[in-house]
């Protein structure tokens, strides 16, 4: 299982993220807005929009938020904020390559916030480029083994264009190239199997394991910008051990 999904599992258990409801509406609605502006405001054939309003509803996020959000990444309202997604370039401490996806409204403050984040860890911004090539856009699903067939889910997976299936103890992650998203998501949804996490991600071509102290600065570092509001996602090319993920858990 690769060290963003433990990580993101982590954080699921430990129910560290966006402890502020008003962060995780904020969040939620910016996710909403970039999955209808990308994939449509049908929910049957946008498995990304499915997931985000799952997920808003879970938080309890009011019905005319999310059909607000709806209609703003369609178009069809432009009431509210107009959101873009960009990726920014940086290091975290000892040299760990990071991307880090941002839906803003203000591009200045997003810089300016990402920065500080990055200086206080011991890292820094990097230049547009310099990191990016360290990665590839993929196509990328988790899902539990609890209440799904592992063989079942591999088959549909390699069916709609996977590259890679990984089944572990708990848990299945597909990776598959960008184009092959939504016939897997299809193929999933037609089986009634439904992923916990379904997106386009950012994965390192390489990953540089740390010794355990160094893994847990970085994922200091991380944390601090998955806090900021801008911040939806960070990837990094750190491998986490299994060492390192005991600590982590344990904190």
């Amino acid at each position: 299982m690769s060290g963003h999904s433990h990580w993101a599992t982590i954080k699921r258990k430990k129910g560290a993220a966006d402890a502020k409801k008003g962060q995780v509406y904020t969040r939620l609605a910016r996710e909403i807005v970039m999955a209808a502006r990308d994939g449509g405001g049908d929910i049957g054939s946008n498995v990304r929009l499915q997931l985000a309003i799952d997920r808003a509803r879970a938080q309890n996020m009011p019905k005319d938020n999310i059909e607000r959000a709806i209609k703003r990444g369609t178009g069809e309202s432009k009431d509210g904020t107009d959101f873009e997604q960009i990726y920014y370039e940086g290091y975290a401490p000892h040299g760990i390559a990071l991307m880090i996806e941002c839906a803003t409204d203000n591009r200045n403050r997003a810089v300016a916030e990402i920065r500080h984040a990055l200086t206080r860890g011991g890292g820094n911004m990097a230049e547009v480029g310099s990191v990016a090539w360290q990665f590839t856009r993929t196509a990328y699903f988790y899902l539990p083994v609890a209440g799904n067939d592992p063989d079942k889910v591999f088959e549909l997976a390699v069916e709609g264009g996977a590259n890679d299936v990984i089944v572990e103890d708990e848990d299945i992650e597909i990776v598959a190239p960008v184009e092959a998203f939504k016939t897997i998501g299809d193929k999933l949804g037609s089986a009634n199997i439904h992923p916990d996490e379904a997106g386009i991600r950012m994965t390192p071509s390489q990953e540089i394991e740390l010794p355990v102290d160094n893994t847990l600065q970085v994922m200091k570092t991380i944390e601090t910008l998955e806090e900021l509001d801008d911040v939806q996602d960070v990837f990094s090319n750190m491998k986490i051990t299994k060492e390192a993920m005991a600590a982590l858990e344990g904190e």
